[in-house]
């Protein structure tokens, strides 16, 4: 089966398994948001088991 490369783009795969996909809300209405808010959107977010295992039938190579 081939990857989604849509799916190799969102999401990043950890070396011990984890998948991380980086938060919404980056590109407008940032000026009502706090400095903290806006430095806490830039790092990257795990996801639940539920999900990662609904990425996983999609296609993306999870260990």
């Amino acid at each position: 089966m081939k990857t989604r490369k849509a799916l190799t783009k969102r999401f990043k795969i950890t070396k011990t398994g984890k998948v991380l996909r980086k938060s919404g809300g980056q590109n407008h209405y940032r000026a009502k948001k706090t400095g903290k808010q806006i430095r806490q959107t830039r790092n990257w977010i795990a996801l639940s088991p539920s999900i990662i295992k609904r990425i996983k039938k999609s296609g993306l190579k999870v260990k």
